[in-house]
């Protein structure tokens, strides 16, 4: 049986896989601290904080067959763990994230091969200087990397930049009429993944041999513009969309929060050849669509009333971004 280590995995996209790899009959330790909780029947919990020492500690103990961590962000995070896992697994997979590639890009059609470069979001930014250490700790010290880099997937999140995510603004707007607001003309193309679709490859990928030294992106085949993303958004609530498109650099001006998001990533129309990851993993097919899969991700929203969360001041944000448009226009 496999020992696997999850440093997370009970996130968006983390929980899905969790589950997968239960069906499977993978040995799964999750290491967190226990703050969220998720129905993982069979899944053995490290409770604890991955920088203290204790659960280095505990963690010294075992010797793992692959070992994934979901909350690593930057260099840092990166050197700690090759300083951990060095010789105790077979298998480290880090996940990235499909925003290091090129942006813009000199292509819309992205490969594993497309160059990492994002001025525009210091969390690419960080996330590539990852990336760069691991690949030097394989190449000096055959550390077993696999890295993996997801695009816009989730389950249990709204994937829409304003008011969306673990939030119900947009939601909120929709049923009242007002205006939700599209980045540029709306026409840009995105590809939007289910976590359980993510996970089928992700699984496919644990205790891969031939996977050591390479990286992944897993998305859907599925490409949308975002008026479509947007509108199928409204059809789950049972609504029509009052689209109003502002452009991704006025937006960024009016609110520089949102830079990284746009600018460094949904500004830009990508196209994910899934090639490689279908090599690896012949199984896997992306095989709910995006109006089908947000569905499910409404319906679980309403089966409890706290999750229904609406921030004033994400909405105060919405609002002065509109207002200062109108005002323009």
């Amino acid at each position: 049986m496999m020992k696997v280590l999850f440093i997370g995995g009970t996130g968006n996209i983390s929980t899905a896989v969790s589950r997968a790899c239960l069906a499977q009959d993978i040995e799964l330790f999750i290491l967190n601290r226990g703050l969220r909780q998720v129905d993982l029947v069979g899944a053995k919990s490290i409770v604890g904080d991955i920088n203290s020492a204790q659960t280095q500690t505990e963690l010294a103990r075992h010797q793992w067959d692959v070992v994934v961590n979901w909350i690593a962000f930057d260099q840092q995070d990166i050197e700690r763990d090759i300083k951990l896992f060095s010789n105790k697994t077979g298998q480290y997979i880090f996940i990235s994230s499909a925003s290091c590639y090129q942006k813009p890009a000199s292509s819309p059609f992205i490969t594993e091969s497309t160059p990492l470069h994002n001025p525009f979001w210091q969390y690419s930014r960080d996330k590539i200087a990852a990336e760069d250490a691991l690949l030097k700790a394989y190449r000096e010290n055959a550390f077993p990397i696999c890295i993996v880099r997801p695009s816009l997937t989730y389950d249990t999140v709204i994937p829409l930049p304003f008011g969306g995510w673990t939030e119900f603004n947009v939601i909120q707007r929709l049923k009242q009429g007002k205006p939700i607001i599209v980045q540029g003309d709306g026409t840009s193309l995105f590809t939007i993944t289910h976590a359980s679709d993510f996970a089928k490859g992700f699984v496919g990928l644990l205790g891969h041999p031939q996977t050591i030294g390479h990286a992944f992106h897993i998305t859907s085949d599925e490409s949308l513009s975002w008026d479509q993303i947007n509108r199928a958004v409204a059809d789950a609530v049972g609504v029509t969309a009052d689209l109003l498109h502002i452009p991704s650099d006025f937006i960024a001006r009016i609110d520089p929060d949102y830079s990284g998001t746009l600018l460094g990533d949904k500004s830009h129309s990508v196209i994910f050849d899934n090639s490689k990851i279908k090599q690896f993993v012949p199984d896997f097919c992306a095989t709910i669509p995006f109006a089908k899969g947000i569905r499910k991700t409404i319906d679980w929203f309403n089966q409890q009333p706290d999750r229904q969360v609406v921030n004033p001041h994400t909405e105060a944000r919405i609002e002065r971004i509109i207002q200062a448009y109108q005002k323009g226009c």
